[in-house]
């Protein structure tokens, strides 16, 4: 947390001014979600592979009735197994979700500390007290759901203060200073962070829908080739369609086409909440407008939106 030159000492809080505990979770999160989704990856080219040498003409026959392609399409089924089974035992996906609820759940709670958010308002007799008792309240129900708590195997999470020192100083500034700060290292953050994600959606959902529509064209039409007897190979017609498929389920788990106008969405609600901000709303409403703020920012929320949108 660094101090910003200036009349009002403006503050700048980042999320290296967070807990440990927070940090801990946050690269468990991202280690897991690359773990899940290299697993899917590769299951899919697997699959792919797995038809593609069984498609080939060439079978690389040894001896009488041995062929190298028919090993190596079944070595690829084989090893879709071996890694459905790891993954399976592993539970990467469930971690990294509950992982990364924890991590947005802290992060939240500490931004709302900070800043006199609902609960911890000015008028809170005791905000350290309750920070604590609403943090471990909203920790024990992840830990029921299969949320691994890192303070239990000790390290830096288990020894970490929950309240930082930069959390107590800028809960200490005056409320244009913490008003400004949330503005601009909260809201505006999440407001570019949901806006960039939405492209991405955008860029991503228009490459893969060219690429299953140009793998099923060209299905369609060795389909027609060998329909009018142009062709008697139909080797490629399997092959297209299982890599169609595949992008097809990548881009479904990707989840690109609900997460645009998901993010969309909460990008609209934040610019509006970003206006109310610096335009109408008072000390007074201050509290309800960060609780409100977190609300929409959080990951259940955008995955009611992605429901909803599906």
């Amino acid at each position: 947390m660094t101090g910003i030159p200036g009349h009002l000492q403006s503050m700048v809080f980042r999320n290296a001014d967070l807990p440990a505990l927070f940090h801990s979770a946050d690269e468990t999160a991202i280690d897991r979600q690359r773990e899940a989704v290299k697993g899917t990856r590769l299951q899919l080219l697997l699959l792919v592979l797995g038809s593609a040498f069984a498609a080939l003409p060439w079978r690389g026959t040894v001896g009488d009735s041995f062929q190298l392609m028919g090993l190596l399409s079944a070595s690829a089924y084989a090893w879709v197994l071996v890694v459905t089974f790891r993954r399976t035992r592993r539970r990467a996906k469930s971690h990294w979700q509950l992982n990364r609820s924890a991590a947005e759940f802290i992060r939240s709670m500490c931004w709302r500390y900070a800043v006199h958010g609902a609960p911890f308002d000015s008028n809170s007799r005791d905000p350290d007290g309750l920070f604590t008792t609403r943090l471990e309240e909203g920790l024990r129900e992840l830990r029921k759901v299969g949320w691994v708590d890192p303070r239990e195997g000790g390290g830096s999470a288990a020894s970490g203060e929950l309240i930082t020192t930069p959390m107590r100083l800028l809960r200490e500034k005056v409320f244009s200073v913490r008003k400004e700060t949330y503005v601009r290292d909260r809201l505006i953050e999440q407001r570019n962070w949901y806006h960039r994600r939405a492209e991405i959606s955008r860029r991503a959902t228009a490459l893969w829908t060219v690429t299953i529509g140009l793998l099923t064209a060209l299905a369609l039409l060795f389909g027609v080739l060998r329909t009018f007897s142009v062709t008697d190979s139909a080797e490629p017609v399997p092959l297209l369609s299982a890599a169609a498929a595949a992008c097809l389920a990548w881009s479904e788990i990707r989840r690109h086409q609900p997460l645009i106008a998901a993010h969309s969405l909460v990008e609209e609600d934040l610019a509006a909440i970003h206006i109310a901000m610096e335009t109408s709303v008072t000390e007074e409403q201050w509290p309800s407008a960060v609780y409100e703020t977190e609300r929409i920012v959080s990951p259940q929320h955008t995955d009611w939106l992605v429901q909803h949108r599906s």
